[in-house]
């Protein structure tokens, strides 16, 4: 399917749009790329992860992302307290997006344009 196959109604907007709308940004597709080839994470693996990214950023990415239900936050009941994200079900359906978005940035590396 091309762009110029979709119909797109006005009244509804663009389909790309609604999808940036959810993983748009610097930082979410990269935190849900972590999450969906290496499962779980603690917040401090995800700063690790993702070079460049305050604790603040970090924090409100999350956040929306969870309020998308795109990402599950779990807190456990231990001492130290521990908390966890992961990708809910509805989030595991951007894997094709995420896989695409990677086949696209090697080929772009590769062609050394980046």
């Amino acid at each position: 399917v091309t762009y110029r196959e979709v119909d797109v109604d006005d009244q509804v907007g663009c389909p790309v749009e609604a999808t940036l709308g959810v993983i748009g940004g610097k930082w979410k597709a990269v935190l849900i790329f972590h999450m969906m080839h290496s499962g779980p994470h603690r917040f401090a693996e995800l700063r690790r992860k993702t070079t460049g990214i305050s604790d603040r950023v970090l924090t409100r990415q999350l956040r929306e992302l969870e309020t998308d239900g795109i990402v599950q936050r779990e807190a456990f009941a231990e001492v130290p307290p521990r908390v966890e994200y992961s990708l809910t079900e509805y989030g595991q359906s951007l894997r094709p997006v995420t896989e695409a978005m990677c086949q696209w940035g090697k080929q772009h590396m590769a062609a050394g344009v980046a």
